[in-house]
């Protein structure tokens, strides 16, 4: 999921992350993602922190995206 989700252009990832309970769904599918397949504790610990409080973190994760290109702790 986290290859789709960095696949898309700019925009759809900006759009997918400010929609809500969407942008929570889509941080819990690229996070955990991310954690299968790198692992790492910072992976792990955001993917906790995303699962319980997604919809804020997925909204600076929009802002995130528009200037950086990449999800925070990314």
């Amino acid at each position: 999921m986290d290859k789709w989700f960095h696949s898309q252009s700019r925009l759809i990832q900006v759009i997918l992350l400010l929609i809500p309970f969407i942008n929570w769904i889509v941080e819990l599918l690229v996070r955990w993602s991310a954690v299968l397949k790198k692992g790492g504790i910072v992976r792990v610990v955001i993917a906790i922190i995303v699962t319980f409080g997604g919809l804020i973190i997925g909204w600076l994760d929009a802002i995130w995206t528009l200037l950086f290109n990449k999800l925070i702790l990314e």
